[in-house]
């Protein structure tokens, strides 16, 4: 039944039959709000409002729209991430700065060509890197924070660059962790051909030689006896392990060398000394298997022997552009030999053109 039913009926002031209850002079108190005292009130909680606001955190996906569509990469893990982008157990991480994108784009075209791109995982290392290569290929890279300073990494040599290549054996200790095979590439590397065929048999870690100077075809796939300064010279720039207990060992052992040896002003240290104590300090109880020469060449003998490279044509896998410092330097090598494949294949990358 209508509420109306029950209001009791409005009388008319002007005709009601009983005095008024007020003076004759009375006024009503005035029902406007808006008066000058409480327009500055109302004035004075919006500014302090505009202050406070922006300074309260608040969660992501509190809301229900959330104008950034990146923010859900902030979340995503490593373990997530494994699991959407391994194929057949295995994973092909390589770690980035937003610097370092135009290398990666040219990386992941020569990989794309051996059919093995949707196995790569980017660890990004800035929060630019995660979001364009997630923009473009969603699912594709993490970060595993703390984030570092965008520009920290660029310089060889240098403690940011150090700082960046230091937390490489963690991420890959990580993934064997979780029980898979990895890879692991520089970007300022370029495949020729698809290196899985070679690495052979059920070896605990599979890595590259770093020196120059030429080995027979039929060189041993022993670790390297050591160089001048005690230790062999392996590079960290390609490795391959399968989640045994001799490559988590391996690892494990590396983050140590890194931590007794860290950077300084006096020995400004880079991780791939430690790679190569850890691997010398562990070959007793690790099963370690160098790759050939001729399919996984240093750059200092691939771009400085040209009689070799005649000698050892059609056996070339990964080409490595190291020996030489400077973005500027590597690009200008790489398309002197043709391999700067960004230039007109841009379209062959997963990440288009950047």
């Amino acid at each position: 039944m209508s509420s109306l039913r029950h209001q009791r009926p409005v009388q008319n002031v002007l005709s009601a039959p009983y005095p008024s209850r007020f003076p004759q002079n009375y006024q009503k108190p005035s029902t406007n709000f808006l008066t000058r005292t409480n327009l500055i009130i109302l004035f004075t909680l919006l500014i302090i409002l505009g202050v406070l606001i922006p300074c309260i955190p608040v969660p992501e996906g509190f809301l229900m729209f959330n104008s950034n569509p990146n923010s859900k990469w902030r979340d995503y893990t490593l373990s997530d991430a494994a699991a959407r982008v391994a194929r057949n157990n295995t994973l092909i991480v390589c770690a980035v700065s937003e610097a370092y994108l135009p290398f990666l784009n040219n990386w992941l075209i020569s990989v794309a060509r051996q059919k093995q791109h949707e196995k790569v995982l980017v660890i990004a290392e800035d929060y630019a890197t995660l979001y364009k290569v997630n923009d473009r290929w969603p699912g594709h890279a993490i970060l595993v924070p703390p984030a570092l300073e965008a520009a920290a990494a660029h310089k060889f040599g240098s403690q940011g660059f150090f700082n960046f290549t230091a937390r490489r054996p963690r991420h890959l200790l990580k993934i064997l962790e979780l029980g898979y095979n990895v890879m692991y590439n520089d970007v300022d590397m370029v495949w020729l051909a698809d290196p899985f065929p070679y690495l052979q048999g059920e070896h605990d870690v599979y890595f590259m030689d770093d020196m120059a100077f030429v080995k027979p075809l039929n060189h041993s796939h022993s670790l390297p006896t050591p160089g001048k300064k005690g230790r062999p010279y392996i590079c960290s720039c390609m490795i391959y392990m399968r989640p045994t207990n001799g490559a988590k060992l391996v690892m494990k052992k590396w983050i140590e060398e890194l931590q007794d040896q860290p950077w300084s002003k006096a020995k400004k240290a880079n991780d791939q000394p430690g790679f190569n104590w850890a691997l010398m300090k562990t070959a007793g109880q690790v099963d370690l298997y160098l790759l050939p020469q001729a399919a996984f060449p240093t750059g200092g003998l691939y771009f400085r022997n040209k009689t070799w490279v005649k000698e050892t044509k059609g056996m070339h896998v990964i080409i490595h552009n190291n020996y030489i410092v400077g973005f500027e330097k590597k690009i200008k090598r790489f398309r002197d030999y043709g391999l700067w494949l960004v230039d007109d294949h841009a379209s062959e990358s997963p990440l288009g053109t950047l």
